[in-house]
């Protein structure tokens, strides 16, 4: 029997002037999860396409800093009072004081985890998001994570960790260089690439378990019930050739492409 198919789309980094969306994204519902790193570039656009937007801790700092950097252009008390977290959720030892008040004071939810220290704080968060966003097909559901990439490689293995752990869930991790996302083996896929804002270069990394049979097509270098594991072949530096991507594994893997300047 037949797997069925997933479908992939970065069109969420497309300019907001963009009337032709791709197969499935019409029906796509996103929420925005920021976590403490520095904010990308595209940060705005992605906080406008947003349903739900969740701070984890210290990501609330990161909005507040961070988005009247990336708008110079305006006043930064509006910047600030527009970019409000619906949400911030974690351990609270990384928001600021000030921050933390600031964004209580407009109404942000503000939900004190530190009684759990046995789970990350972007897991808290997409639970959070699972949970309470009402998205009456959960296949329809993209959670955008900014800030997961860059810093300490423990809290990256941590934040792909989670990829893993909510595997029947869109979550796309996000930096101004890359987007990373888990394609489950229960699985096959297509991945819509979007070329002017992504690409060229790709990789499927085997990360959770070595693959004994990848399949693919629409890259430079396509895989043919290719074995992958580490110490020996991992597909990095890839290029991305057409504009669909299939990918067929006995593994689930990690898909990742760079993204434009």
């Amino acid at each position: 029997m037949p797997l069925p198919a997933m479908t992939h789309s970065s069109s969420f980094l497309l300019p907001a002037s963009t009337t032709t969306p791709p197969p499935n994204d019409a029906a796509t519902t996103y929420a925005l999860v920021v976590l403490n790193q520095r904010l990308p570039r595209f940060a705005p656009l992605l906080w406008a396409r947003a349903r739900l937007r969740v701070c984890a801790d210290g990501g609330a700092n990161r909005v507040f800093d961070g988005m009247p950097e990336l708008l110079p252009g305006e006043d930064p008390a509006d910047v600030r009072a527009r970019y409000k977290p619906d949400v911030i959720k974690g351990d609270m030892d990384s928001i600021r004081p000030e921050v933390k008040e600031y964004y209580s004071n407009l109404g942000t939810n503000i939900v004190d985890e530190s009684h759990d220290q046995d789970i990350t704080d972007l897991h808290k968060c997409v639970s959070f998001v699972t949970r309470e966003l009402p998205v009456p097909d959960k296949s329809n559901l993209c959670i955008l994570v900014l800030g997961a990439l860059g810093g300490r490689f423990d809290h990256e293995m941590g934040n792909i960790n989670v990829l893993y752990r909510f595997s029947d869930t869109k979550i796309v991790l996000l930096s101004d260089d890359c987007s990373i996302f888990l394609l489950p083996k229960t699985h096959t896929h297509e991945i819509h690439i979007e070329k002017s804002v992504e690409g060229p270069h790709c990789g499927l990394i085997p990360i959770g378990g070595p693959s004994s049979s990848t399949t693919t097509t629409g890259l430079r270098w396509n895989l043919d019930n290719t074995s992958m594991s580490y110490g020996r072949l991992v597909s990095t530096s890839n290029i991305v050739d057409d504009d669909k991507i299939t990918v067929a594994s006995d593994s689930d893997l990690i898909w990742t492409i760079s993204l434009r300047n």
